[in-house]
């Protein structure tokens, strides 16, 4: 479900479930996370796409809505944290392209690339309150990404924005016109990043790291605020209203 690919100084890692929109797994984030955290010591920039028509659709709910203990939920919630922070404290650039939508967990991703390129249409947010799930998973990251006001709409509105509204936030840093355009951009770029000064890059991300190390714990008050919700009347209602079961 995640492909891992070295070229050139730069490391692909692809997810790779596009029949079912990208739609993660618990197994999907464990492997994502190692990916991220393995990188051979000659890559110089990391590179995030997902396979066939669009990034990523957020959490498998099917899989969610089937496991009445609430353990795919929290195993979802607790890998989607790792991930994210995996990125932020990667020693290299990480890129992330978003072709079609990132839409909840999916969207939570962008909280942990240094670069985000995205379609003008691409469609972004974090839908899951409509669910009973709070996506508190991604309120520190996203807070430290876009305006506090427009991070709170985000978070609190179920509705989308589109990848043109993302640019204008800073959600998203390269606009490019068609979802067909996301992934060569995210490489011209990624490439560019792996063609400057391998030390002097480490460097600069390691003290970026370091001016925001509280953001892996502020980023686990949020896990555990989503946690909080699963297994709720509401979530289990709600998905169980979402699958007709």
């Amino acid at each position: 479900m995640i492909q891992v690919h070295t070229k050139n100084l730069i490391t692909t890692i692809t997810l790779d479930r596009g029949e079912k929109r990208n739609a993660m797994l618990p197994a999907m984030l464990v492997d994502f996370e190692a990916a991220v955290r393995g990188i051979s010591e000659d890559t110089k920039a990391v590179v995030v796409l997902g396979a066939g028509k669009v990034f990523c659709a957020g959490f498998d709910l099917k899989a969610c809505a089937a496991d009445e203990s609430g353990e795919t939920m929290r195993a979802l919630l607790t890998g989607l944290s790792a991930c994210v922070v995996a990125m932020r404290e990667c020693s290299v650039p990480v890129v992330l392209g978003v072709h079609g939508c990132a839409i909840a967990g999916g969207c939570a991703m962008l909280g942990g690339a240094d670069v985000v390129v995205a379609d003008r249409g691409a469609k972004l947010g974090y839908p899951v309150v409509k669910i009973g799930v709070s996506p508190a998973v991604s309120a520190a990251f996203l807070m430290s990404a876009v305006p506090a006001g427009a991070a709170r709409a985000l978070m609190l509105d179920p509705g989308l924005i589109d990848g043109s509204r993302g640019f204008e936030l800073g959600l998203v840093h390269e606009l490019v016109e068609g979802a067909e355009d996301v992934k060569g951009r995210a490489m011209e770029m990624a490439g560019v990043l792996a063609g400057k000064p391998g030390v002097g890059a480490r460097a600069t991300k390691g003290l970026l790291n370091k001016l925001t190390e509280g953001m892996a714990g502020r980023g686990g008050e949020g896990l555990e605020v989503s946690l909080s919700r699963v297994g709720s009347d509401e979530e289990r209602e709600m998905l169980g209203k979402l699958w007709g079961s």
